[in-house]
């Protein structure tokens, strides 16, 4: 039977997450996955918000239950403009939206800043996330050339600025996903004075600034340039993604249509959450609960990096990472990554590769490890079957060469 529906031209270029369908496949029995970028559950605060949804239950039980106000809590919008100000940045709490995950925040820039056609610059590789929320949208990406610090200043510089114009860069300065690189103090001051020079705006992305091991990063990009940054940042990582609870920091110009996009959503973000949430954040509880995320991921980073040294073969390059939650390998040449994945599979053990994360040119040798969700003997063993598969990958593509 012919359908009776015809779907927006849009609809085309949307497409399955595939860290969301490997997350799939490692719900199966016995496979120690390295997939997800997921928080540990072992750093949920269970019995804080447990007790806070009891108070907020019991204080305002009307107002946490009822419809609420788009722009989100008034009180934990005042919290987070003060939070970031601890990054450098000065900001009003009538700056911030509370939206639905950072993710909606992505979704809500997409709507307001891309068109079909208008150039999006993003770093090389980038988070699969954006690419997702911006693509329906019909952006041309310009995918910026990009080191162990990020995207190049020059490459910033370069953007067309010309009609249509570059919209905005999408920037992930602190311990990026995929990569796991920060960018450093000088380099940021030089990508923010191209960004200014070439009049292209900045939208910086923050979900793992807090997760640093040794020292915290240096202070925003959008402390260099306020009237030209946009800043998302998110509960998710620090607290539990569960709520679902993100923020977007806007100029005062841009932020009456980003609330608009917002209201057609989902009219606001649960206002129950926003409550819960603020009452386990308002005297001070992430100063002393961050520290012990901080502990457990870094020695899991050094259990990943001791265990990639012992176990990987010549010719893969990575860097440890000094926060966050991943390692990004490139493999010797003549290995895919996403080829070899239903073998990691059969062995016990899931990656992502890291095709996905690129606008262009997708590298086929590079794949993507979480190290946040095993105990670090569960790491051991899964980079050990890691290492015994692209050993014995290498060996058959020597045996196949000419």
């Amino acid at each position: 039977m012919t359908t009776v529906w015809t779907q927006a031209r849009r609809a085309a270029r949307m497409n399955p997450s595939i860290i969301r369908e490997i997350l799939k496949v490692t719900e199966k029995p016995g496979i120690l996955s390295m997939a997800g970028g997921l928080p540990s559950a072992d750093t949920f605060p269970v019995d804080a918000l447990k007790a806070a949804c009891d108070r907020v239950l019991t204080k305002t039980p009307r107002e946490a239950l009822q419809y609420a106000a788009s722009e989100g809590y008034a009180p934990l919008r005042e919290w987070v403009a003060a939070r970031v100000a601890t990054l450098g940045m000065q900001v009003k709490p009538e700056q911030v939206l509370i939206t639905s995950g950072s993710q909606q925040g992505l979704d809500l820039v997409g709507k307001i800043l891309c068109d079909a056609g208008a150039p999006v610059a993003v770093e090389t590789p980038t988070y699969l996330g954006a690419l997702q929320a911006f693509t329906p949208f019909e952006p041309i990406f310009a995918s910026l050339a990009s080191d162990d610090e990020g995207p190049r200043p020059e490459a910033i510089a370069a953007l067309p600025h010309d009609a249509p114009g570059t919209r905005f860069s999408y920037l992930l300065p602190n311990y990026q996903n995929p990569t796991g690189r920060v960018m450093g103090a000088q380099r940021r001051v030089e990508v923010v004075e191209a960004a200014r020079r070439a009049g292209v705006p900045i939208v910086e992305d923050n979900p793992y600034g807090d997760l640093w091991f040794d020292e915290p990063p240096p202070n925003a990009l959008s402390s260099l340039w306020p009237e030209g940054s946009l800043y998302l940042g998110s509960f998710s990582k620090v607290l539990t993604p569960g709520f679902r609870l993100g923020y977007l920091i806007a100029p005062p110009e841009l932020y009456p249509k980003l609330l608009q996009a917002k209201q057609a959503a989902d009219l606001h973000t649960p206002g129950f959450n926003q409550r819960v949430v603020h009452e386990v954040i308002r005297d001070g509880f992430l100063d002393g609960h961050i520290p012990t995320i901080r502990a457990l991921y870094k020695a899991n980073r050094d259990a990943m990096a001791e265990a990639l040294r012992e176990h990987l073969p010549p010719g893969c390059d990575y860097l440890s990472p000094q926060g966050g939650m991943f390692f990004w390998i490139r493999l010797p040449a003549g290995l895919d990554a996403m080829a070899l994945l239903p073998q990691a599979v059969d062995a016990g053990i899931a990656y992502v590769p890291g095709a996905a994360f690129y606008a262009h040119q997708p590298d086929s040798r590079t794949l993507r490890l979480s190290f946040v969700t095993l105990t670090p003997e569960l790491i051991r063993d899964g980079v050990e079957k890691l290492g015994r598969l692209l050993h014995e990958a290498l060996e058959l593509a020597v045996e196949a060469a000419p």
